[in-house]
């Protein structure tokens, strides 16, 4: 009884809350997309639709029943229910900042296409492992440092002792 009773409920909130349903949708694949798709363009979208379904709860949580558009003409009747305008406001305040943000990250991924020939963050990360931008996994420990990463940023001639070494002293 307790089953049907919750499956009822379940029916209930999906009929008449579509848009939260909607928001929790979006927002589920949006996160799956960016926490599980190795490229870097998915984990983008992902961030789209999570974004989408943010502007989605902020819209549905701006709905009023019978609500009005907040205008009040000269000499027209001052009460009544308005619809709040600043969740309106704020999503297209957000919609801005999130095409910046994907142009931006869309702009970066092209930068990293062109120098490393994939977009696949795994081989990203273990092509800056092999080029010794990023330490390996066990780069902790004190007897595994290689010299080659600091004598490679020496000019020909330097020996990178403290004391200079050039004679201006």
């Amino acid at each position: 009884m307790i089953a049907l009773a919750a499956a009822g409920g379940a029916v209930e909130i999906l009929a008449t809350r579509h848009a939260y349903v909607a928001f929790a949708l979006l927002l589920c694949i949006g996160l799956y997309m960016m926490i599980a798709n190795p490229n870097l363009v998915k984990k983008i979208i992902g961030l789209n639709l999570f974004q989408t379904a943010i502007f989605l709860l902020f819209i549905a949580s701006a709905y009023v029943d019978g609500g009005a558009i907040p205008i009040v003409p000269t000499g027209g009747p001052e009460g009544g229910l308005y619809v709040s305008p600043l969740p309106h406001v704020l999503v297209l305040t957000a919609i801005v900042v999130g095409v910046s943000l994907t142009a931006v990250a869309l702009a970066l991924c092209i930068r990293i296409y062109d120098e490393y020939g994939t977009l696949r963050t795994d081989t990203l990360r273990q092509l800056l492992r092999d080029e010794g931008s990023i330490p390996s996994a066990g780069a902790g420990d004190a007897g595994s440092e290689t010299p080659s990463a600091s004598a490679s940023a020496l000019a020909p001639g330097e020996t990178g002792d403290a004391t200079g070494g050039d004679g201006d002293d």
